[in-house]
């Protein structure tokens, strides 16, 4: 994640204003944000602040809402998380990759995301779990999380968002995220699905999963990667075919991958030294810019956490584009997340996943097997078969589609994070899962343009 581009946000974020406005009715007041620091002058409105998911011991969690650009009240309200464990959906999703504000190249004020999502669907960012950017506890051992109560957080903050913002309980629902977010996204709606079936009153609406390179079962996942960089040219054949030959990656455990024999070992060894440490991982093609992030990090300043209500009981660590306190599971990447997808298609939500096809951390090639097996195990037939989808002329990816609810797609010339590596790509990708269209298979523009 530390990566030059992000070098803007933290800057601009460094000082801002508070002024007076008048929010909408019926919305908490007390979270709006009024001016983000350099912000052109916007006409939708934008929200920020905490929701208590543990009263007792003082778990909070922070959010940022951002309204639809147009006609907010008849659009979808879509959930963003980023991964990691342990990176923030605000130094991410919300200013680097989808949200209405990237940074000028100054660093010195906020510019217009003409492809910020929020053009197609009201957009609710959330730092999850505690102790990721500016949500927090005050028990130090919740910081000791996994995948279980990560999941049970974000469904008590759902509810108790719903409760600051009641006319979006009726609102279609769309659950999306990257990276990581391929655990926190399935497990979230599994907890939202188990709240439907036993609720009498209220029931979350959801409409829709979407997921972006992302991590589903690691023993696919993890060879994957030795299988890109040898599709690739960056690694010899040699190393390539001793990594297939010699690795069972069936004893490969998350946070723990020496737990492979030693000629494995020694061929993965070979193959990251060839790789090297001046290739981005996240985005192969793209090259690498110094200096590293972290320094950028201390210039975060107070201002900004007046600004957007954050950081209420003066955390003792500064805000960090993924957390430096956290301790998360060490076993819980090794969850496979197929058996829950197959319960949310089975209950009629579209399951898409859409990777971008130059991520060698969670490339593409896992995902489509994985997305291949999961249909046949649903004995869903080819709706859509393999082939190019385009976006203003040119060849957006490739995309197939099994029994009318699972779809898998890329983004062609997009990074791990694939909305900042292809913005007009990703948006149009974004624009159709949330209104229900198949991506085009025909250079003919589409209202999704």
């Amino acid at each position: 994640m530390g990566r030059c581009w992000l070098v803007g946000v933290l800057i601009v974020l460094g000082c801002a204003s508070l002024l007076g406005t008048v929010g909408v009715e019926g919305y908490p007041s007390e979270d709006l944000v009024v001016r983000l620091p350099g912000q052109p002058n916007v006409g939708f409105v934008q929200y920020a602040g905490y929701v208590d998911v543990d009263v007792k011991h003082g778990r909070s969690l922070f959010y940022y809402f951002v309204e639809a650009e147009q006609d907010p009240h008849n659009k979808p309200l879509t959930l963003w998380l980023n991964g990691g464990p342990g990176c923030s959906s605000m130094g991410g999703g919300a200013f680097t990759e989808l949200g209405p504000f990237y940074p000028k190249g100054d660093g010195r004020g906020l510019r217009i995301n003409s492809k910020s999502w929020n053009k197609a669907s009201n957009i609710l960012f959330v730092e999850s779990p505690a102790g990721v950017g500016w949500s927090y506890s005050n028990t130090t051992s919740d910081y000791n999380s996994g995948d279980a109560s990560t999941a049970n957080d974000m469904y008590l903050f759902m509810l108790k968002w719903y409760e600051k913002f009641p006319s979006y309980r009726s609102r279609e629902l769309f659950l999306t995220g990257e990276s990581y977010a391929g655990h926190y996204i399935p497990q979230l709606t599994n907890a939202l699905l188990d709240h439907n079936a036993h609720s009498t009153g209220f029931k979350f609406n959801i409409k829709g999963v979407a997921i972006g390179n992302p991590l589903l079962r690691l023993d696919r996942d993890a060879p994957a990667t030795y299988e890109y960089f040898w599709s690739h040219g960056m690694i010899s054949d040699e190393i390539g075919l001793a990594i297939m030959n010699n690795c069972d990656f069936d004893d490969y455990a998350y946070a723990s991958p020496h737990n492979v024999s030693h000629s494995c070992n020694d061929a993965m060894y070979e193959a990251n030294l060839v790789v090297g440490n001046y290739i981005n991982n996240y985005d192969v093609i793209l090259d690498v810019c110094y200096p590293s992030i972290v320094e950028q990090e201390l210039r975060l300043k107070k201002m900004v956490q007046k600004a957007l209500h954050a950081n209420r009981t003066n955390l003792p660590y500064s805000w960090s584009m993924c957390s430096p306190v956290l301790n998360y599971s060490d076993t819980d990447g090794n969850i496979d997340i197929l058996p829950i997808l197959k319960r949310i298609v089975q209950n009629h939500i579209p399951v898409w996943v859409f990777s971008g096809d130059q991520d060698s951390v969670v490339p593409l090639l896992g995902s489509r097997s994985l997305i291949r097996e999961l249909a046949h195990e649903l004995k869903f037939k080819i709706t859509v078969p393999y082939g190019a989808w385009f976006h203003k002329g040119q060849v957006g990816g490739w995309v197939t589609e099994y029994g009318n609810l699972l779809t898998f797609a890329t983004v062609r010339g997009a990074a791990h994070m694939v909305p900042y590596a292809q913005p007009s790509r990703a948006l149009h990708l974004f624009s159709s899962f949330v209104r229900g269209r198949r991506l085009p298979n025909t250079t003919r523009p589409s209202i999704d343009e």
